[in-house]
């Protein structure tokens, strides 16, 4: 065993070990979270189906982002967080000194992100050493929805599943491919297909027949979505709420053209939307709090 590479794995280990701890300190005082994320967690939230053979390609290091089993043994950015893994840690980075070759890693492909099956401490020691890019033997998981590194928090993940549930029930895929209904807000996709289940009901009222489920999506979309964007646009909202989404921006005036209705109030959409665009921040209830952060006033 050569001295010097094995002083070299150790003050390495030592440094990914302070890196881990500092990391630690910063993301506590930013109020995030040092864990690493679970396939297990993203499997479960996104629904994901089964996985399909890509074969061995290379990837990023820095699009690999979680792990199936040793997401307790590493945090977020892979630095080990127990010193239990010193043996094995030392020994893949001697292997890296020694320039010997080691396997690919093997690798779940959700989106655009990887999860560590087995090789996580050669992942590791790749980011300790400032490796761009690793083998990897790669299974990529059916997604309905593309996961990125920006939706890695667990309310992203789950608004992410939610939409997966919302495109699978409403087929707006393929019934409404121009839009993509995207919404940050934690319940929208449920709010989403609530209003559409209304107004399935309201329709066979009208017509007198029993609606189909497409029918509704489509009538719901050409009824009632539409033409609030229409009065959206025409009211500049988006220029008030630049960082708020189409689907947002009609979730909320919703939730205020409701209000207005129980206030006995005219509830046409142009005054609904004209009522919220002209509604200070600090004067919305609990329904509008994601204001004051699209504003940057929370």
């Amino acid at each position: 065993m050569n001295s010097y590479y094995q002083a070299q794995a150790e003050q390495d280990f030592r440094r990914a070990r302070i890196k881990s701890l500092v990391t630690d300190i910063w993301d506590w005082v930013q109020g995030r979270s040092r864990e690493m994320l679970s396939y297990d967690t993203v499997k479960t939230e996104l629904r994901l189906g089964g996985e399909v053979y890509r074969g061995t390609k290379t990837i990023q290091v820095s699009d690999i982002v979680g792990s199936v089993g040793r997401y307790e043994d590493f945090d977020r950015y892979f630095f080990p967080a127990n010193d239990h893994l010193r043996d094995r840690w030392e020994r893949v980075d001697m292997a890296y000194y020694d320039a010997i070759n080691l396997p690919p890693i093997v690798a779940y492909q959700v989106g655009d992100v990887y999860f560590v099956v087995d090789g996580n401490h050669r992942v590791s020691v790749a980011k300790q050493q400032g490796i761009e890019y690793i083998d990897a033997e790669v299974r990529e998981a059916t997604c309905e929805v593309p996961l990125t590194k920006a939706d890695l928090s667990i309310d992203k993940l789950r608004i992410l599943g939610a939409r997966a549930e919302f495109i699978r029930r409403s087929q707006v895929d393929q019934l409404i491919p121009q839009e993509d209904f995207t919404t940050t807000i934690l319940d929208g996709y449920q709010q989403l297909t609530r209003h559409i289940a209304e107004h399935r009901y309201f329709m066979g009222i009208d017509f007198q027949r029993d609606i189909t489920a497409e029918e509704a999506v489509v009538h719901w979309y050409e009824a009632v979505y539409l033409p609030l964007m229409t009065s959206i646009e025409e009211h500049a909202v988006f220029e008030k709420f630049p960082k708020a989404t189409k689907t947002d921006l009609y979730l909320w005036i919703m939730e205020r053209l409701h209000y207005l209705k129980e206030q006995h109030q005219d509830t046409s959409f142009d005054t609904a939307v004209e009522d919220y665009s002209n509604t200070e921040v600090s004067d919305h209830n609990y329904l509008y709090q994601p204001l004051a952060q699209l504003l940057g006033q929370a």
